[in-house]
């Protein structure tokens, strides 16, 4: 974890989260987990190299190697044969994903345009938060001139909560935006 992180995890968000919850245990209270970084690359199944693109634009801005994901099954509307290349994710976890969150919080979002907040609502009823990215030129570590193709990305976050209502207090207090 990174320090300052780990800091106001430890020091804020465990005594904040056993206060409003009521928790017997500091165990019980919800952690992130992991976080995992997709992108699907439809035009992958023309050119290849635009997946290699979508890969290296990836390990910029997560620090960490993405993993080409494959097709599962065959779909002729879209001309995909099964194991054909067409996306790649990477799941982050302990420092580098805290240090991937709090970029991503306090760096990458408000770079948004018009940005009012993430959709409080895109829980999934077990504590896991999904978020979609439409352009990856947010992150402050991808150079506007080398960007071939602008492309968006989803982010789950995967956390320990039982519920959704502790999973979007756990986020708030990492000072996730919501919107209002």
């Amino acid at each position: 974890m990174s320090s300052r992180l780990k800091d106001i995890y430890l020091n804020e968000i465990v005594p904040e989260m056993i206060k409003k919850f009521g928790y017997k245990n500091v165990m019980e209270v919800p952690k992130l987990n992991k976080v995992v970084v997709n992108m699907g690359v439809g035009e992958a199944k023309e050119n290849v190299k635009l997946l290699d693109s979508a890969i290296a634009d990836m390990a910029i801005i997560t620090g960490q190697k993405p993993v080409q994901t494959k097709a599962k099954n065959s779909v002729a509307n879209f001309k995909i044969r099964e194991g054909m290349p067409i996306g790649a994710k990477v799941t982050l976890r302990g420092n580098q994903m805290y240090e991937f969150v709090d970029r991503l919080i306090n760096l990458a979002l408000p770079r948004v345009r018009d940005f009012r907040g993430v959709n409080p609502n895109a829980f999934d009823g077990r504590g896991n938060y999904a978020l979609g990215i439409k352009e990856q030129l947010i992150f402050p570590e991808i150079e506007y001139d080398k960007v071939d193709k602008v492309r968006g990305m989803d982010i789950i976050f995967v956390t320990t909560a039982k519920t959704d209502e502790e999973a979007r207090e756990l986020l708030r207090l990492f000072n996730m935006p919501f919107a209002k």
